[in-house]
């Protein structure tokens, strides 16, 4: 069974750190590339970060681009965020998605972890 778990969420401070963390289990993780979604209320999922298979590339939404990093260590199959310089409008769930489009299209999601940047 495909199992993506993410953990690290909670309530931070307007400028604080917060990492998160997604396992990965039931699929070849390496094949994957892996990405960090979050939705807020009110608002459409927004892709944050992705990195592609082996996590020579990466990519960030401009929101985050300087103050989030992603990661991923495949021989743990886990995949990181680490958000820096946290604001309000960082406040999310945040969801972690597994993807690859050869030979099929397949997408795996976790089921999310509330962030929460607050005074």
């Amino acid at each position: 069974q495909v199992q993506l778990v993410e953990s690290g969420g909670g309530l931070v401070r307007p400028g604080g750190s917060l990492r998160l963390s997604c396992a990965a289990s039931g699929f070849n993780f390496s094949t994957f590339a892996m990405s960090w979604y979050r939705q807020a209320p009110g608002k459409e999922r927004e892709l944050v970060a992705v990195i592609s298979r082996a996590g020579a590339t990466t990519d960030y939404a401009d929101s985050v681009m300087g103050r989030f990093t992603i990661s991923r260590d495949n021989a743990k199959n886990t995949v990181y965020l680490q958000m820096k310089s946290l604001k309000p409008e960082d406040t999310a769930v945040y969801y972690c998605n597994a993807r690859r489009l050869w030979p099929k299209d397949y997408a795996y999601w976790g089921q999310g972890t509330q962030v929460t940047v607050s005074s």
